[in-house]
C-alpha cells in the first residue's frame, strides 16, 4: 500500500510526503519519489517513470522493480485526484490503476521457500494450502490450474468481485477456489519457511492470520 501526497502552488509541486506500509524498497523508492518531484510541474512529475526512480537509487535488483513502478503510480494517482479536484476531464484509461500486490513485508525473505512468482511444477503444490494473489487473469488462471493437485487454494483480491474475461470467470465459478474479497497481504510470516500470512479485511478494517504453506505472486 502506498500513498502520496503533494503541495501545489500554481502548476508547480512544492511538497510532497508519503505513506507506505512495504517493505524496505517500498520505503526507499517511495521516499526518492517524493523528493525528487519537489520543484517538477505536473506535466513533469506525470512523466516520472519507474526507471527514473530506479535509476537516482543507483539501480534496483529485478525483483524490486516493482516496488519503483508502485511509487511512480502512487504520485501519478495523486496527481490525477488534484486535477480531478479542480473538475478537469481525465480519461479513464488514464486513471485506472490495477492492484498491485507488490512490496508485501516477508515476500523477498521467503522468496522461493514459499513463495512464487511463478509455478514450474504443480506437484510441488500437491496438497498444500496456497493463497494465490489476483493481479489480473493469469494469477485467476494459476489459481484454477492450482486445483488439480490441492483443493486448499485461496485467491485473494481487494476488489468486491474478480473481474475477469467471461470464460475465466465461469472455470473459476467451477472450480474449488475458496475467494477472499475485499482483502489484502500485509505480510508473509515464518521461520524458516512460510508459515502464515497477515491478512487485511479491507471491508471490516480488521486484521487477521491465517495458516499457508505457499504464497503464489505473479506480477
Amino acid at each position: 500500500i502506498m500513498e502520496v501526497f503533494i503541495r501545489i502552488d500554481g502548476e508547480k509541486i512544492t511538497e510532497a510526503k508519503f505513506r507506505t506500509f512495504g517493505c524496505g524498497s517500498a520505503i526507499a523508492t517511495t521516499s526518492m519519489t517524493t523528493e525528487m518531484v519537489v520543484g517538477m510541474t505536473l506535466d513533469e512529475a506525470m512523466a516520472l517513470t519507474r526507471e527514473d526512480v530506479a535509476g537516482e537509487l543507483d539501480g534496483l535488483p529485478p525483483v524490486k522493480m516493482h516496488c519503483s513502478n508502485l511509487a511512480a503510480d502512487a504520485l501519478h494517482e495523486a496527481i490525477t485526484n488534484y486535477r480531478k479536484g479542480k473538475g478537469e476531464h481525465i480519461p479513464e484509461e488514464g486513471t485506472k490503476k490495477a492492484d498491485d500486490p507488490g512490496c508485501v513485508i516477508g515476500q523477498d525473505e521467503f522468496l522461493n521457500k514459499g513463495v512464487w512468482f511463478v509455478v514450474d511444477d504443480l506437484e510441488e503444490f500437491k496438497d498444500q494450502r496456497v493463497l494465490v494473489l489476483h493481479s489480473g487473469d493469469e494469477s485467476v488462471q494459476q489459481a484454477i490450474e492450482l486445483t488439480e493437485v490441492s483443493d486448499r487454494v485461496i485467491l485473494l483480491t481487494p476488489e468486491k468481485s474478480v473481474v475477469t474475461t467471461t470464460e475465466l470467470e465461469k472455470q473459476l465459478n467451477d472450480s474449488k477456489v475458496k475467494i477472499l474479497y475485499e482483502s489484502r497481504l500485509l505480510e508473509i510470516r515464518g521461520e524458516f519457511e512460510v508459515e502464515t500470512v497477515l491478512i487485511r479485511n479491507l471491508d471490516e478494517d480488521e486484521d487477521y492470520e491465517l495458516f499457508v504453506d505457499q504464497v503464489v505472486i505473479i506480477e
